[in-house]
């Protein structure tokens, strides 16, 4: 596309190449790629002979997309570049062109101020990567998405850059995100105290004080003795208990128990002293003064925690109060025995599956129930796989008849989705569900194909083989009978986005499944006209490499352009085949 076009050409890879010898001065500073929405006005301007004003207006009415303002503008470009001196099929070219480029066009000022900001960032993550995704997250709390996604974000973001994430620790956190050096010269990144829900930084300041007045806390006992009764919220001590915070002095359903306890015993000892009430004790040191008597001991609770019930409700916590799974993801283990069966991590679905079947995992972690116009029940799920990725799956009545059960917090689930691409975000249709159980989990329940290559990412061992042998199969396979060509009829219906995705899963297809045998591709237009093309897969590879040479990828003339524009657009492609290259 457009970005390889520039990057190939910015090295000297590539030939720069200008549709017209007027258009190097507009875009020689972008090497013949039109990046900025100056030039698509420039080039208005100068081709079609428009005033400044109504350059502008066509530009906006090319960033709407809205067809009526499109054949309108495209009636006055068309006669203006006439009255110019160009031929038609110069002028379907050069609009063919530009279309694509309004969706993504700035203004300079804006590319400008993007690109120093992208650079900056860009060499700050590639160089220091841990002091980078720690700035992050101590910023989070200012982000527009609301602080919880962008920690659970970023620390997706570290899990795929192996940079460490620990959990809160009284004896080590700061009340912020902050570097804490690991062995070996490496760095991992500590959770703040102040990072856990319900917990002020003013009991944090209180903690910290004490900590680095009296040296640490080497018990629980410790920790209640030192740090000022003013700052024993409850509330606070029982988020960081259920977060992890005093992991390393006690087991978390031991401190659970005692809490109430500990909080009280504290309180009336330091007020005591606070009032001159104190006892014999009080002429001992420190090191002699006797222990609250707590009964806490650093053992107590770790057997019941092991269990998978504790071991649950520990995640639990950790996803509520820190936004995040630190000690592990409940679908961690799901996914490593799933590896072979699922097409791609959440993280790595796109809009290019768009039209495809892929099959999906992850932990429901919230659901929304909804009706039909008829008053049918389906349900909105967002699910969440172990690298921090989530996505809302569609589980249309019919399927949620079948599955209704299993689509409670927490419960892991395989689905089978079909994915969409409507009004610019991606639809997820689940087609078939089964609660994954460890050790019974059956491929079969599913309807689509594991790991059929279509999904992104690198698949696993099983899809590799099973791609291989499918288009060896389409390459070698016996010709059609007679040398009979594939006849392919598509109808333009009211539904754009449907034919969109119609003719992009056929593209994807013919890509797949590629051979030597001719393709016949007849649309039918709403208007009673019908176009014919032939596409054997050979042409149009040619005809991708020809559309890359002039800014214009395969793809966007299939999808993009037929049924946006129809008027115009067949004729503009076809003249672009007929373009012959420049010599070299």
């Amino acid at each position: 596309g457009m970005v390889d076009d520039f990057i190939e050409r910015k090295h000297g890879r590539q030939k720069i190449r200008y549709l017209f010898k007027e258009l190097e001065p507009i875009l020689k500073e972008t090497y013949g790629v039109i990046v900025y929405q100056e030039q698509v006005m420039s080039i208005a301007q100068k081709l079609a002979g428009y005033t400044l004003g109504q350059a502008d207006v066509m530009r906006k009415a090319m960033g709407k997309k809205k067809k009526s303002e499109l054949d309108k503008q495209y009636a006055g470009f068309h006669q203006g570049m006439l009255d110019n001196g160009y031929s038609d099929a110069a002028v379907a070219t050069l609009w063919a062109i530009l279309l694509p480029f309004s969706d993504y066009a700035f203004n300079k000022a804006h590319a400008v101020s993007y690109a120093t900001l992208a650079y900056q960032t860009a060499y700050l993550k590639a160089n220091y990567p841990e002091e980078c995704m720690t700035a992050v997250l101590i910023m989070a709390g200012n982000h527009p998405s609301g602080a919880a996604q962008r920690v659970a974000e970023a620390y997706a973001e570290c899990r795929r850059r192996d940079i460490d994430i620990l959990p809160p620790d009284v004896n080590r956190s700061g009340v912020n995100f902050r570097l804490e050096a690991q062995g070996e010269g490496g760095q991992a990144i500590r959770f703040g105290l102040a990072n856990i829900k319900n917990v002020g930084e003013g009991v944090v300041e209180g903690i910290i004080e004490a900590r680095e007045a009296e040296g640490g806390f080497a018990s629980v006992e410790e920790f209640f003795t030192k740090v000022n009764y003013r700052h024993l919220n409850k509330r606070a001590l029982e988020s960081m208990a259920k977060a992890g915070a005093f992991d390393a002095l006690c087991s978390r359903k031991a401190l659970l128990g005692s809490l109430d306890r500990a909080i009280t015993m504290a309180q009336r000892s330091q007020r005591q002293r606070e009032a001159g009430q104190g006892s014999l004790f009080d002429m001992l040191g420190e090191e002699e003064r006797p222990a609250l008597g707590l009964g806490i001991s650093a053992l107590d609770g770790d057997e019941e925690e092991t269990s998978s019930a504790s071991g649950r409700q520990r995640l639990a916590w950790e996803k509520e109060l820190l936004g995040v799974y630190v000690s592990e993801h409940p679908f961690a283990r799901a996914a490593k025995d799933l590896e072979a069966h699922l097409s791609c991590r959440l993280t790595e679905v796109s809009a290019e599956m768009a039209g495809r079947e892929v099959v999906l995992g992850g932990v429901v972690i919230s659901s929304r129930s909804l009706s039909t116009r008829n008053g049918r029940p389906f349900l909105a799920a967002t699910i969440e796989d172990e690298t921090g990725g989530s996505l809302e799956i569609t589980v249309w009545p019919e399927t949620y008849e079948q599955t209704r059960e299993m689509w409670q917090i927490g419960t892991p689930v395989v689905a089978a989705v079909r994915v969409r691409s409507r009004d610019e975000r991606l639809q997820l249709s689940v087609q078939k569900a089964v609660a994954y159980v460890e050790g019974e989990f059956d491929a079969a329940a599913l309807t689509v194909p594991r790991r059929n290559g279509n999904g992104a990412g690198n698949p696993g061992r099983a899809g590799r083989e099973q791609g291989a042998n499918r288009r060896s199969a389409a390459a070698n396979g016996p010709p059609s009978p007679a040398g009979q060509p594939l006849r392919i009829v598509l109808e333009e219906t009211d539904d754009h986005e449907g034919d969109q995705e119609r003719l992009r899963s056929l593209v994807n297809a013919l890509q797949e499944y590629a051979g030597e045998g001719l393709v016949q591709l007849s649309i039918r237009q709403r208007d009673g006209e019908r176009v014919e093309m032939e596409l054997p897969f050979e042409l149009l590879t040619i005809w991708g490499k020809l559309f890359k040479a002039h800014g214009v990828g395969l793809n966007d003339w299939l999808v993009n352009t037929v049924f946006e524009h129809y008027t115009h657009c067949i004729r503009v492609r076809l003249a672009l085949v007929r373009v012959e290259p420049e010599e070299e």
